[in-house]
């Protein structure tokens, strides 16, 4: 008898996805000049298209060339030529199976000392403790910037589509921009996009209509939404349920569950909430609330490693598991599972007592094995987190110096063609 992971789901965009296990998106970092994807980026991802899983979705790609999460972000826009992306396009499907890309806006979730804008809904800043210095402080959006990037997700939804790519995944989750309207701490403006959950969603709903409207019928759009923020007060399992509703008659193919943000990082396993579990699929929970009311197919991610879990969070009603962690150790982990075997290698969690520098390592080691991957080496499950975390902002500060040196040139051109 196969099993339901390897049996394919069908889309209401028409797309079909060859089996119900997706690589979820996981910032590489590794932009080249540019900004643009390189030969990296390619090897890594023909790994993963090698591996078996049916879908694959990018790390995030940024709208909007002045608001990177991390200086070595790619970013499509008006301005960046296809050819690089058609390549990773290829690369993501030279094993059959679909690519869709992640889009995204950082919002308030830029760190110091990045050029460029720190926006957000309103003008609170990331609340890290004595880590607060590490994000820019930023200011509440006007009316027409939040009309100009909700123009600039359509831009790069349209061009991905151009560059071969099966359709976009619109990051509403961990804190970014559109989870910074979406949650009532975040958002405390008192005009058409602030107070009520319908007016808070409302910049994700017209992103939502503006992609769909760029694309062809033919072209998948998920959202990745927060089951929860894990924050007293912020946007919980209740608000996701209701902005689920809000999404199903706007042509949406997909809503992927994950949960928390810089400030609460459940995502990574950091979360001190009950609800999220220790080791494997810490949102499940929270997904079965959602999937009995959802009209929607729902994908869960968040510290999916074995084919048991995986059968278990199918067995509750979720159409497709996210997995992001285990492929950067194991790319080649659905094909295991599918000839029955397991991951001969996990890395153990990070569980320093300071939970924000937990996740930062915690997230270095994780790029630092996609690293790896991306030169042909094979990964190094052991590493110890803190090497990984001072490689990376070695090599951020490194990324940094080229992305001013590229704003300023772009920007320069740019105005000099006005």
């Amino acid at each position: 008898m196969i099993s339901e992971l390897f049996s394919p789901l069908h889309l209401r965009s028409g797309q079909v996805l060859g089996n119900r296990i997706a690589k979820a998106a996981m910032e590489e970092n590794m932009a080249g000049e540019g900004q643009l994807p390189d030969q990296r980026l390619l090897t890594l991802y023909r790994r993963w298209a090698a591996g078996g899983a049916g879908l694959l979705i990018t790390g995030n790609v940024m709208v909007h060339a002045e608001a990177l999460t991390g200086p070595g972000g790619v970013v499509l826009d008006e301005h960046a030529p296809i050819g690089p992306f058609a390549d990773w396009a290829a690369a993501g499907k030279s094993g059959g199976g679909t690519i869709w890309m992640q889009i995204n806006h950082p919002g308030r979730q830029v760190a110091s000392g990045m050029p460029g804008v720190v926006w957000g809904p309103s003008d609170a800043g990331v609340s890290l403790g004595r880590h607060s210095s590490r994000f820019g402080r930023p200011t509440a959006m006007t009316a027409r910037q939040i009309d100009e990037t909700v123009d600039r997700f359509a831009v790069t939804a349209r061009r991905a589509e151009e560059a071969g790519f099966d359709g976009v995944e619109i990051h509403a989750a961990h804190g970014y921009l559109l989870s910074q309207f979406l949650s009532p701490l975040v958002n405390t403006r008192t005009d058409r996009w602030g107070g009520s959950l319908e007016n808070r969603a409302r910049m994700l709903l017209d992103v939502v209509r503006a992609v769909r409207a760029a694309a062809s019928p033919s072209f998948a759009v998920a959202v990745k939404l927060n089951s929860a923020d894990f924050q007293r007060g912020g946007f919980d399992a209740d608000d996701a349920r209701q902005v689920i509703g809000m999404l199903a008659p706007l042509g949406v193919d997909l809503v992927e569950l994950s949960g928390g943000s810089y400030e609460s990082p459940a995502m990574t396993g950091g979360s001190a909430d009950t609800r999220t579990r220790a080791r494997e699929a810490y949102f499940l929970d929270l997904a079965q609330e959602l999937v009995g009311t959802s009209p929607l197919p729902l994908m869960l991610t968040g510290g999916i490693t074995r084919r048991a879990t995986a059968e278990q969070v199918l067995d509750s009603g979720v159409a497709v598991v996210g997995i992001g962690t285990a492929l950067a150790v194991t790319p080649d982990l659905p094909d295991r599972w599918r000839d029955h075997r397991e991951a001969d290698r996990r890395m153990e969690p990070v569980t320093w007592s300071d939970k924000t520098l937990a996740s930062a390592a915690g997230m270095a080691r994780v790029r630092y094995q996609m690293r790896r991957l991306a030169r042909g080496a094979g990964p190094r499950p052991g590493i110890h987190p803190a090497f990984t975390l001072v490689s990376e902002q070695r090599k951020e500060r490194r990324a940094l110096r080229r992305y001013r040196s590229w704003l300023a040139t772009a920007w320069g051109a740019a105005a000099a063609g006005q």
